[in-house]
């Protein structure tokens, strides 16, 4: 998740008492919330109570005099660090204390009361389920709201997960992130101000594998097929001509498993598939659509005067990527400090094993870096499971003390409509050499000057690849 204070404001104390600066969390792009040095101190003290000095990343100093214009600048500058260490962090950035703070800070900024509500959260087939929830619930209550109207059970929470998305004017999503504890999911849709923004419930996982253990159940299952309908309608999924009838046939007869085991063996069975962007490879500014399952990043593409083709690369074979964040200077070329800033541009750049021996960096130009950057780990973090022989059923952590306060009636999962012929607009592709090993990549050098933030990612599972996967 990036975090970034790409600007201060000020503001007036309360009751007409002397200005402040204020500073304004960004995650991923968005306002999240507005603090004061006073309570990023207090959060500093606090953390450093549970976890001692040792732990922490550097916290700005406090200045006995005003800060001038130019300090403003610089605090601003070590305090987006500071937050971005802290989140980066396993042990800090999990902690209820770091979390709890950007949770009430969320809902003061946006000046929303504690009450009941009613949320709307979607399924892929678009279908709505109406949960009645607190607007200071986090995104584990609301989770468990939605689980229980759907009646869910409990070990299966842990394989679904809620993202806001973007509905976009086909009936699809443009998913903006997955929605996180420090985050209170009423505050965040509604805080955006606009009706395209949504909450879906989607499977959170990508091991094929995993399909077996919701499958099981009867909700699970219904949850797993409506999606996998809604992949397929909007191309998602690839598929024949041959395999959509074979599909359709399958539909027609309320097969919903076998529909299920057909599907797994589809390519980009399970994938996120992200907006058109742009990326460097093979060559610059290339368009193209990037996709994320199956441990890997899939790039469709088209270079002029040839058919559609896709490269994949393979997340063991990333050592490591990084999310940067950049704002042009405005057409003056100056900047003054905390304004004149325009849109940000976000890039994902990943640096892969093309061959024995020989790394390159791949870079990908989009406003769901961060997204992207958050699938890759999370697909790490499952190979790491996996690995180490773990396992993906479990309850979801419920709070000490907390009760769940939910009598609505429970909601069935509604049966997508039979599948539509397919689009013949859609172009088989051709694959890329594997190797990739003829493609030349530019290198990225260090961040430019107007850079606001750098997260950089080691990746554990890189160091599992041997010379039989090159």
């Amino acid at each position: 998740m990036h975090f970034s204070i790409p600007e201060t404001e000020s503001r007036s104390g309360d009751s007409g008492g002397s200005a402040y600066v204020a500073y304004n969390i960004h995650v991923n792009g968005v306002l999240h919330c507005r603090v004061r040095y006073s309570q990023l101190l207090g959060l500093h003290e606090q953390l450093r109570k549970e976890y001692g000095a040792n732990v922490l990343p550097a916290f700005p100093p406090k200045k006995l005099f005003s800060l001038t214009p130019a300090e403003v600048e610089q605090r601003r500058e070590q305090l987006e660090k500071y937050m971005q260490a802290v989140r980066q962090d396993p042990l800090l950035g999990s902690s209820e204390t770091f979390n709890s703070f950007l949770r009430r800070a969320q809902q003061e900024t946006q000046q929303v009361p504690t009450e009941e509500v009613s949320l709307e959260v979607l399924l892929s087939n678009g279908q709505k389920v109406l949960v009645n929830v607190l607007t200071s619930d986090q995104t584990e209550d609301v989770l468990e709201a939605v689980a229980t109207k759907l009646d869910l059970p409990d070990d299966l929470i842990g394989y679904f997960s809620l993202f806001l998305v973007r509905e976009k004017e086909d009936g699809g999503f443009s998913f903006v992130r997955k929605l996180q504890e420090f985050e209170l999911p009423y505050v965040s849709v509604t805080s955006l101000r606009s009706q395209e923004y949504k909450i879906v419930l989607r499977k959170s996982y990508w091991d094929s594998a995993y399909d077996d253990d919701v499958m099981e159940n009867r909700v699970g299952l219904n949850l797993l097929y409506a999606q996998t309908v809604s992949d397929i309608e909007h191309g998602w999924i690839l598929v024949t001509k041959e395999q959509h009838r074979q599909l359709k046939s399958l539909q027609e007869k309320v097969s919903k498993k076998e529909f299920l085991r057909l599907a797994q063996t589809l390519r980009h069975y399970g994938y996120l598939r992200f907006d058109a962007c742009v990326a460097d490879f093979p060559e610059k500014d290339c368009p193209v659509v990037v996709s994320a399952g199956n441990s890997e990043l899939s790039l469709q593409l088209r270079l002029p005067g040839q058919q559609l083709r896709e490269g994949s690369f393979r997340v063991t074979r990333m050592r490591c990527w990084r999310v940067t964040s950049s704002v042009p200077l405005p057409s003056g070329g100056t900047s003054s400090p905390g304004r004149g800033r325009g849109e940000v541009r976000l890039e994902l750049a990943f640096e892969y094993l093309m061959s024995k021996d020989r790394l390159q960096w791949v870079t990908i130009t989009s406003p769901q870096a961060i997204m992207m950057s958050i699938c890759l780990q999370s697909m790490v973090d499952e190979l790491m499971v996996k690995k180490s022989g773990g396992s993906m059923r479990k309850m979801l952590r419920r709070r000490v003390g907390g009760t769940l306060r939910r009598s609505d009636s429970q909601q069935a999962v509604k049966s997508p409509p039979l599948l539509e012929s397919p689009d013949t607009s859609r172009e088989s592709m051709v694959k890329l050499s594997s190797k990739l090993s003829a493609v030349s990549l530019r290198g990225i050098g260090s961040p430019s000057t107007d850079a606001s933030a750098s997260d950089v990612h080691g990746n554990f599972a890189f160091e599992g690849i041997g010379d039989e996967d090159l």
